[in-house]
């Protein structure tokens, strides 16, 4: 059973073309954090749907606590499904912070066919280097990481630059001890090397957050270099 929400623009008609915004919630909450919760990265991605007239979906994706495992992906695939069958889509955005960063990254890798742009705040991209909340990730990816390296390789957005024909935009900090910024610095350098679309915003005397200014540029970001 799928649980998101939906939150139409206030222009919303029917037979027109609309983009989607799709909110990936943290490590432990669920699908109304990015609809309900007052924290800037919230607001920012709020704002920026209800601005551009975007569709706006928080969904579940499978758990408090999935990090984009396994059922986690397929549950993302399904509701990106029923909303191109229920609306006029034209794009699909992602974006997401903490482990919504992290699975906003790890799903655009596995799947750049159905995402337009991926904006993530404050994730990983290195699932294999990654040390916390290893009970939960365990429990999504179906195994440790010494028994499954490869799913935890295949998750991990770095090891997959090639993938991203979108654009991407990152937030990270250099005071994060939840979710150290290493991996996503890399990851940006090596789009940037490659000559992708890629915005990175490093702000080393943060802890584990994005401001608002921030995470409404890079979704923005992402949007404005999107393949019309």
């Amino acid at each position: 059973e799928q649980r998101y929400v939906v939150v139409l623009p206030t222009d919303f008609k029917a037979d027109a073309p609309h983009d989607v915004l799709i909110a990936l919630h943290g490590h432990g909450s669920d699908r109304w954090q990015f609809v309900n919760d007052t924290r800037d990265e919230c607001r920012a991605a709020r704002d920026v749907a209800a601005a551009r007239g975007m569709i706006f979906v928080s969904p579940d994706y499978r758990a408090k606590t999935s990090w984009m495992g396994p059922k986690a992906e397929a549950d993302l695939v399904q509701i990106i499904d029923e909303l191109k069958a229920k609306y006029t889509v034209k794009r699909v955005f992602l974006t997401g912070g903490s482990m919504g960063g992290s699975s906003t990254l790890t799903f655009a890798a596995l799947h750049p066919e159905l995402i337009a742009g991926a904006a993530s705040m404050n994730g990983t991209a290195n699932h294999l280097l990654y040390e916390n909340f290893q009970d939960a990730i365990r429990e999504s990816f179906g195994g440790t990481k010494a028994e499954i390296p490869l799913e935890y390789k295949i998750r991990s957005a770095e090891y997959w630059p090639e993938k991203f024909t979108m654009p991407v935009g990152i937030t990270a900090s250099g005071k994060d001890e939840s979710v150290p910024p290493d991996s996503v610095v890399r990851l940006a350098k090596v789009l940037k090397a490659m000559n992708r679309n890629v915005l990175l915003i490093f702000r080393e005397e943060e802890g584990h957050q994005t401001k608002y200014d921030d995470a409404k540029a890079i979704v923005e970001y992402v949007i404005d270099r999107a393949a019309k």
